[in-house]
């Protein structure tokens, strides 16, 4: 039994050395006390956002962009589902879901924080026109999926992106 906890307490301490974490334990801390989201109640993207600010991390969600410390807005979001691969007698076969999100951070007189970011990403899914109401659920679950892992690379970039001092002015 001691074997066993010494290689337990072993194994442990050698992943805590090269710096392996489980994914969203790190860096979900954001610089900004509080964040008001520049996006309708009923968008997903608000939606998910709200959950996982409230649910990992020190940043209040604000109702009132003049009283939040940064304001999140989004500058665009395009979703398109385009044919990727037809068979021989020309029925579809796959379809590429593709998502382009592009956001930024302002302060509460409007300045600049955190630069315009994009997010893209794309999934491919098989398709078989027997099987229409199947596939159309596969397909809302990967836009779901899509939109859950946009949350969480937003976070990720949020948690790591230097925010840059707006009183201070660019040397270009």
């Amino acid at each position: 039994m001691a074997v066993r906890s010494l290689l337990i307490v072993l194994l442990t301490a050698t992943l805590a050395a090269c710096g392996f974490h489980l994914r969203g334990s790190a860096g979900s801390d954001l610089p900004y006390a509080s964040m008001y989201i520049a996006l309708p109640e009923t968008a997903e993207v608000r939606v998910w956002l709200e959950r996982y600010l409230r649910g990992s991390t020190n940043t209040t969600v604000s109702d009132d962009a003049k009283t939040a410390t940064v304001t999140f807005q989004q500058l665009s979001d395009s979703r398109d589902k385009s044919i990727l691969s037809i068979d021989a007698r020309g029925r579809v076969r796959e379809y590429r879901l593709q998502m382009r999100y592009r956001f930024r951070l302002v302060d509460a007189q409007g300045r600049e924080i955190v630069a315009p970011q994009e997010i893209s990403m794309n999934r491919d899914m098989t398709y078989d026109d027997s099987q229409v109401l199947s596939k159309s659920m596969e397909e809302n679950l990967l836009w779901r999926d899509m939109t859950n892992d946009l949350v969480n690379q937003i976070m990720r970039r949020l948690s790591r992106i230097k925010p840059k001092d707006p009183s201070v002015e660019d040397d270009d």
